[in-house]
């Protein structure tokens, strides 16, 4: 008789981990997001609210702003690089957190906003896989790579 099939952690279904509530940010730390110019809204991400979890999923809160000022909106997020997929855990409205009530996995590519794409290929993302470190992260936020690495 054959041996068992060796086993990869391809293999075993992925489950993701229990989501922690939305960490505390600070719009004094915000670092923008680049966009496009004619974006009527401006994005920026706490760096202090950044986590890569176990499961491959980075964790962050982004805020928008109009650029004629107005309402602070924040988004708690996930990205799955894996799968270049998001997920929105819960927003920021009138000083409060609201949880998102059924959060689903959408593709990056079939989202309306932009700014999910942006962050995760110039910050969250190497590939199919979360960037080494937060670090890294935050430098690709400051310094956004144009290129395909």
């Amino acid at each position: 008789m054959p041996p068992p099939p060796k086993r990869y952690e391809t293999d075993k279904e992925w489950e993701e981990t229990a989501t922690p509530p939305p960490p505390a940010f600070s719009e004094s730390r915000l670092l923008p997001i680049e966009m496009p110019p004619y974006m009527s809204l401006k994005f920026g991400i706490d760096p202090n609210t950044i986590a890569i979890t176990g499961d491959g999923i980075v964790r962050y809160v982004v805020v928008a702003h109009n650029r004629n000022g107005g309402a602070v909106n924040a988004f708690y997020e996930g990205v799955r690089c894996s799968t270049a997929e998001m997920k929105s855990y819960a927003r920021y409205n009138n000083g409060a957190w609201q949880d998102v009530a059924k959060p689903e996995w959408k593709r990056l590519n079939d989202l309306n906003s932009s700014y999910t794409r942006a962050l995760s290929r110039q910050a969250l993302c190497r590939g199919n896989a979360p960037r080494a470190s937060i670090g890294e992260m935050v430098q690709n936020i400051r310094n956004p790579i144009r290129e395909v690495q």
